[in-house]
């Protein structure tokens, strides 16, 4: 497989089962009935589908665990601990300026007891995971093992990047009344979701994404068998925005507003970029993390 086929085969296989979970999504709905909006079955479908192809793909490319970035169990548990408290210490400051600048203001109309705040933190917790091990296992195991047998490692590291920022907008917000579906239904909201990656309300969120995917890279490639690390980092990042955006509102009148992205999540957006451009060119310059692992 040649290079520019390789770089672009990612993306074929994203089509690809984007067209089944839209023919899949409505087939099920079918039979289930006006239970969900159809873009949010289509959009569940394909992450599943895309979780899923890890597996046979792994050995269509015969990549073993160890070369996704597994590590025995004591050291790779110890990882993901280590990763959550480095989420901590990255993005924990971020968040603390955010609501210094009134960027986010406290939601006062929440009433919060010990236990609703414990129960709360224990359940982004464990969604955060979730998304962290599936996310990691997908971009930073599979996509990024693949990539760096065909392409150099700056390239690897780039494109498997680009399609985890990427992803994260393939999405369509378009409701279709369930007596209006049909076959089609489906392949329209794939394509305006498509479309949102030439959107640019979304920029500055997808070039933090972007960001965010190198600063993960980087972790997996200077790092040997780091999967655990890179996992325990995105779970302990999505934890923290998940509390934030429970306890907090975007305050849209602010004079700093433009850190964020109000049209993604209001955190995501070019301070988060900023902060985590100046991190990865910093451990590069001054040779913190060790040399690349072959």
């Amino acid at each position: 497989m040649g290079r520019l086929t390789m770089m672009f085969a990612p993306l074929a296989i994203i089509v690809g089962l984007s067209a089944v979970a839209s023919l899949l999504g409505f087939g099920l709905l079918r039979l289930a009935g006006d239970v969900l909006p159809l873009h949010k079955v289509i959009s569940k479908l394909t992450l599943i589908l895309l979780l899923l192809s890890i597996f046979p793909l792994r050995n269509m490319l015969r990549l073993s665990w160890a070369e996704l970035g597994f590590t025995p169990a004591p050291r790779f548990f110890k990882q993901m601990g280590q990763g959550l408290l480095f989420a901590v210490l990255t993005l924990a400051p971020v968040l603390l300026l955010l609501y210094a600048l009134d960027v986010h203001v406290w939601d006062s109309s929440r009433v919060w007891t010990p236990g609703k705040v414990l129960e709360k933190t224990a359940l982004s917790l464990f969604l955060a995971l979730l998304i962290g091990v599936g996310e990691e296992m997908l971009f930073r195991g599979l996509l990024l093992s693949a990539l760096r047998r065909r392409l150099p490692l700056l390239a690897a590291m780039g494109v498997s990047a680009f399609y985890y920022a990427a992803l994260h907008f393939l999405k369509s917000k378009t409701q279709i009344p369930h007596a209006e579906q049909t076959l089609g239904s489906g392949f329209r909201l794939m394509a305006e979701a498509f479309v949102n990656w030439l959107d640019p309300r979304y920029l500055t969120a997808l070039l933090a994404l972007f960001v965010v995917g190198v600063f993960l890279a980087v972790l997996r490639t200077r790092v040997p068998q780091s999967l655990g690390l890179c996992i325990g980092c995105h779970a302990g990042w999505v934890w923290q925005i998940k509390i934030s955006k429970d306890l907090c509102n975007v305050n849209l009148q602010s004079d700093y507003l433009y850190l964020v992205n109000t049209a993604y999540d209001g955190v995501v957006g070019p301070l988060v970029g900023v902060w985590l451009t100046i991190a990865v060119w910093a451990w590069l310059k001054i040779g913190q993390l060790p040399k690349p692992e072959n």
